[in-house]
C-alpha cells in the first residue's frame, strides 16, 4: 500500500526550492527511472543532470535560442534566462532513438517517458517534489545541439526539482467512470 499511496499522493509541485536530492539519492532516482519499461533493453533513456553554476550555462543556452526567435520582446527573453533558476535542479530527459525492427521511435520516446514518471514517483518517495516542463526548450534542435547531444537524442523535457514551498497544489477527486470504459 506504501507505493500505491506514493502514486496517488503524486502531484507537481506550484513552487520549488533548496533543498534538492543528494549525489546518493539521485543514484537510487536514476536507477529508478532505469527499472522503465524498455522494449529489447535498448536503453533509449539517460539524463543530464542541471545544478549550481550549471544552471547558468542552461540559461545562456536558453537566451541563446531566444535571440534567434525574431522580434522577440525583451521580457520574454528575462523569462527565458530566469527559467533554469525556478528549482535548484533540473534533470533534462534524453532519448536515444536506435534502429530496431521491433522497437519503433515512439515506443522508445515512451520508454523514457515512464522513466520520466519513475524519477517523479521516486521523488516524492523521498519527499522531494518536482514539476515536468517542456515548452520550447524540449524537441528543440537548436538547445539539443548546445547541449552537445547527438542527430539521434531528442530533449522529452526538463524535470525541475527540489523541495516544495508554498500552498501545495490539491488533487482533484476524479470519477473513474469518465476516464474507463468496459468492452
Amino acid at each position: 500500500m506504501e507505493a500505491l499511496n506514493n502514486i496517488l499522493s503524486r502531484v507537481s509541485a506550484r513552487e520549488l526550492s533548496e533543498p534538492h536530492p543528494s549525489p546518493d539519492e539521485m543514484k537510487l532516482i536514476y536507477q529508478a527511472a532505469l527499472r522503465a519499461p524498455d522494449h529489447a533493453w535498448i536503453r533509449p533513456s539517460s539524463f543530464i543532470e542541471v545544478k549550481g553554476e550549471a544552471l547558468k550555462k542552461l540559461s545562456k543556452i536558453f537566451v541563446k535560442f531566444g535571440n534567434t526567435i525574431e522580434n522577440i520582446s525583451d521580457d520574454i527573453i528575462k523569462k527565458y534566462k530566469n527559467a533554469p533558476f525556478r528549482a535548484p535542479m533540473i534533470v533534462i530527459l534524453v532519448n536515444t532513438y536506435k534502429e530496431h525492427p521491433k522497437v519503433p521511435m515512439i515506443e522508445q520516446k515512451l520508454s523514457t517517458a515512464t522513466a520520466a514518471q519513475n524519477i517523479m514517483l521516486a521523488l516524492n518517495a523521498m519527499n522531494y517534489s518536482s514539476i515536468w516542463r517542456t515548452g520550447k526548450f524540449a524537441f528543440n534542435k537548436m538547445v539539443q545541439q548546445d547541449l552537445g547531444l547527438k542527430q539521434n537524442q531528442e530533449i522529452l523535457g526538463y524535470l525541475y526539482i527540489g523541495t516544495e514551498i508554498g500552498k501545495k497544489k490539491k488533487i482533484p477527486n476524479l470519477d473513474i467512470d469518465e476516464y474507463v470504459k468496459y468492452l
